[in-house]
């Protein structure tokens, strides 16, 4: 998945982002309010974390203002503020968790993939898929029984395509699920992810539509 991390605290904040970096997951830091909404327009995503206390203003509105305008990106709220009624403020927002620091990183994985796997449809991390049987949370992968390892990024765009079963989905798309802003993208790492993908799952797993895409083919 592609997260936007909005925290303004630069110790947790590397070390939010060094863990869902490990994760497999690529994710864009911003500081500012004004900065996340900048990222918003310019790029898709699949997870927003969001701090309420910002240099330049709480997160509660900046929420509203994402639902009001129709943006159903997950959100989870990461805090110091703890009270009750604080956590339905945010809640009553349209935050999908609310996370109170200090917390454990394992447990703000745990929240990210089960956020992810609701919005998803199915909140089963278990997922069947031909000869495949893949976990999400454990994010691990057996195929006819035997243990299928990927590397971070080929976990990312194999994630990616169970998350639209079906859809195609273009190279810019896949390419967005796998880098940051500030990252160099090389012209030919979707063909060669997807290439190591078909080795270790299977040939047909992935359809290629030449010139427009790939999608997962069906189980």
């Amino acid at each position: 998945m592609r997260i936007l991390l909005i925290e303004d605290d630069t110790v947790l904040g590397a070390a939010v982002r060094d863990q869902i970096a490990s994760d497999g997951h690529s994710v864009d830091w911003v500081a500012r309010l004004d900065t996340a909404a900048d990222a918003i327009a310019g790029a898709s995503f699949d997870l927003v974390l969001l701090d309420l206390m910002l240099p330049d203003g709480r997160g509660i509105p900046f929420l509203r203002k994402l639902r009001a305008r129709g943006d159903v990106t997950p959100v989870i709220i990461l805090t110091a503020l703890d009270q009750v009624s604080d956590r339905i403020d945010g809640l009553n927002a349209g935050a999908d968790d609310y996370l109170v620091k200090p917390f454990d990183l394992s447990e703000l994985s745990a929240r990210i993939g089960s956020v992810a796997r609701r919005y998803t449809g199915n909140p089963n991390p278990i997922v069947t898929h031909g000869a495949l049987e893949i976990d999400l949370a454990a994010r691990s992968i057996h195929r006819d029984g035997r243990t299928v390892t990927l590397t971070a990024r080929e976990w990312a765009l194999f994630e990616a395509f169970l998350a639209h079963p079906g859809q195609l989905l273009s190279k810019s798309q896949l390419e967005d699920k796998l880098y940051t802003f500030d990252a160099e993208i090389e012209s030919n790492t979707i063909e060669v992810h997807v290439s190591r993908l078909r080795k270790k799952l299977g040939a047909g797993i992935i359809e290629t539509e030449r010139g427009l895409g790939y999608r997962l083919a069906p189980a």
